[in-house]
């Protein structure tokens, strides 16, 4: 039976709101199926604005792998600012998603896919918006099956009680066993009922559902145990790993946006995993092994992607770009074969100790010079050592050195603070590392208008990292060492106009903590949080800390733990950790070394990447089956665009536009 659209009641609601053009949809390759032709539905949430949401890589490709399915359809649904929420409630129009405007609360899977933690008071909105019980046990069969994915749901803790099953790791395959197995369930009349489909999921042993898990807590409030409750539920979760990219060329034709976007370009995943051991990175160690797509598919991608696009940006993707074995072909024949177009090439991750001359003049091939960033991480050598982050000052007054003699007059810098064993001189060290860039790119070029942005934010420990056990550096800390930096970087007038400044201070940072490493009691925080009026907290005009602090009290009251507790405390080796019935593929024994090695009194340890030398025996290859898949090849991709293929090239993106 078909579901009727909620756009009828949401039009007059439009000319009420502020930018009501990302409400509406009908965008250039999105997809809208007969209902009533589909035996599988999903609705794929990301659980933030549209302008945020339509880019996100993971989105567009399950949306493209699900609805190449045939008897499966999925749509796209994103959070909404308050002025809609409060219309749609003042209305009574539920959450629906943008591409047939359908009621989220009709489909048989929401999808929600996590980046960032603070997302989750976004959740909770879609879900009562939609009129789905927040709480995944006071749903039943009529409700779709809450399912989250994403970096920000290895540990999932924090929403259990929120959600009814997640998936870690890569998504391509996941998506389509959850299908079969949910085709299967409603083929045999929905045996079990709720309980039965999410059972036949946990029995793969690589879907998490939580509800079957109970959790121990000790009186100090550590955890005891995670054990399963039921039979035929493991006591471990694996994850997901993707071991042939080239088999999966997704996404082939992403949806173009008809509201201005965070990011306007096309987007290829070159390679997906990240071995270079950055202690405090997350989605370094998740992503595990190194898995290269090769140039050959990477060409095609990038041919068909734009031509169904329009885009005149194509943006190189991974954890670490440049580090493909192949990059520089990459980039001098994708600029041979787009000469005297509008297309350009961008890498928006670039390693300092990777960035050479020839992606410098591939990137700047056509005239377009899109920004340069550069992560130092750490302000001085020592600090670099501790995270593991093995790039010299040399390195980067080279690779600037060698940006601003390229034509760029400008980069930027990225740093942390608040890092296990950092002192106020590490950070100060920032600033004569941003002074000596400087004076590096004046002494190239012979100009003064050279700039460089330094950008910082507070550190948050992770789950499934070295520094998962860490403390969290309180946020008064990390704000005096910003303060500090901010004077700092003024005080020279030779160099104080040429360096821009820009940071975020500790307390969003402290609750991101409280997120990342909490248990399951944290959920009602969260709940409190955003009864009292919580939504889009990345987004620094909404964000309110006193607010998750009043929370944090009331929901944690009585209890031994704290927001404190959670944050600022350092774990030791025998604590049992929320997310370790999670198996990420790392040996447990792995991360807490590499951890003692980080904070050796003696000076830290350096770990090598694993692609170059030989195996540190992290654990993911063997556990999980899998290997590291790199190049080169030795393949390369065609010459040149003939003459009608570049006007073609050119009319694109107006036609992709409308013809505007």
């Amino acid at each position: 039976m078909p579901i009727e659209s909620v756009y009828p009641a949401l039009e007059p609601l439009l000319p009420l709101v502020r930018k009501p053009v990302q409400y509406v949809g009908g965008e250039v390759n999105s997809t809208v199926k007969e209902w009533d032709e589909a035996d599988v539905r999903w609705a794929l949430l990301y659980p933030d604005a549209y302008e945020v949401g339509l880019p996100n890589q993971g989105i567009a490709i399950l949306y493209e792998v699900l609805n190449e399915q045939p008897g499966v359809l999925a749509e796209r649904t994103y959070s909404v600012w308050s002025d809609m929420e409060r219309l749609m409630r003042d209305h009574g129009v539920p959450q629906f998603t943008v591409d047939a405007h359908r009621p989220v609360a009709a489909f048989d899977l929401l999808g929600v896919s996590f980046s960032t933690e603070l997302g989750y008071t976004n959740l909770l909105s879609a879900l009562d918006l939609a009129g789905i019980p927040i709480f995944s046990s006071e749903r039943t069969v009529a409700h779709p099956v809450v399912i989250a994915g994403g970096h920000a749901v290895f540990n999932p803790e924090p929403i259990a009680d929120f959600l009814d099953a997640v998936v870690l790791g890569d998504g391509e395959e996941a998506v389509l066993m959850v299908c079969e197995r949910v085709r299967a369930w409603k083929r045999d009349g929905r045996p079990g009922g709720r309980d039965g489909l999410l059972a036949s999921l946990a029995a793969t042993g690589s879907v998490y559902v939580p509800r079957f898990y109970d959790v121990r807590y000790l009186p100090d409030g550590r955890i005891e145990a995670v054990a399963p409750n039921r039979p035929g539920v493991p006591a471990s979760v694996r994850k997901h790993t993707l071991l042939d990219l080239d088999a999966w060329p997704y996404p082939r034709a992403p949806v173009v946006p008809v509201a201005e976007t965070v990011h306007e370009r096309y987007s290829v995943e070159i390679f997906r995993g990240c071995t270079r051991g950055c202690r405090f990175c997350q989605a370094g160690m998740i992503t595990r092994p190194v898995r290269e797509r090769s140039i050959t598919t990477i060409g095609k991608m990038v041919e068909s992607g734009v031509a169904a696009t329009g885009f005149t940006e194509v943006g190189l993707l991974s954890l670490s770009s440049a580090d493909h074995s192949e990059i520089n072909e990459i980039a001098v024949d994708l600029a041979d074969c787009y000469e005297g177009t509008n297309t350009g090439l961008s890498l928006p991750s670039t390693r300092v100790d990777a960035f050479n001359v020839t992606l410098a003049n591939e990137l700047s091939r056509n005239g377009r010079r899109s920004g340069l960033t550069f992560a130092p991480e750490g302000g001085s050598d020592r600090m670099r050592k501790v995270i593991n982050k093995m790039v010299r000052e040399e390195d980067l007054i080279r690779t600037v050195t060698t940006a601003y003699s390229s034509g760029w007059r400008q980069v930027k810098l990225y740093f942390m603070c608040g890092l296990p064993t950092e002192t106020d001189d590490d950070v100060l060290a920032i600033a004569d590392l941003a002074r000596k860039v400087i004076a590096a790119g004046r002494a190239a070029t012979g100009r003064r208008d050279i700039r460089c942005t330094v950008s910082i934010g507070g550190f948050v420990p992770k789950p499934h990292t070295p520094f998962q056990w860490a403390a969290q550096c309180p946020p008064e800390v990390v704000d005096a060492r910003l303060r500090a930096l901010g004077s700092a970087l003024r005080a020279d007038r030779a160099y104080g106009k040429s360096i821009g400044y820009r940071y975020h201070d500790g307390s969003p940072s402290l609750i991101e903590g409280l997120l990342s490493r909490g248990d399951r009691r944290v959920a009602g925080v969260i709940l409190a949080a955003w009864q009292d009026g919580a939504r889009f907290d990345g987004w620094s005009e909404y964000f309110s800390f006193d607010r998750w602090v009043a929370a944090a009290e009331r929901a944690l009251a009585g209890q031994p733990v704290s927001l404190h507790w959670y944050t600022t405390r350092e774990r030791d080796y025998g604590e049992v950790l929320p997310w370790e019935h999670l198996d990420s593929g790392l040996d447990r024994e792995w991360l807490w070394q590499d951890w003692r090695s980080a904070v050796a009194p003696a000076g830290a340890g350096e770990v090598e990447d694993c692609r170059w030398t030989p195996c540190y025996e992290c654990g993911v290859c063997p556990a999980m089956g899998t290997e590291i898949q790199t190049g080169p090849t030795g393949e390369r991709l065609g010459g040149r665009l003939d003459s009608a293929d570049r006007e073609d090239r050119r009319l694109l993106p107006v036609l992709a536009n409308g013809g505007r």
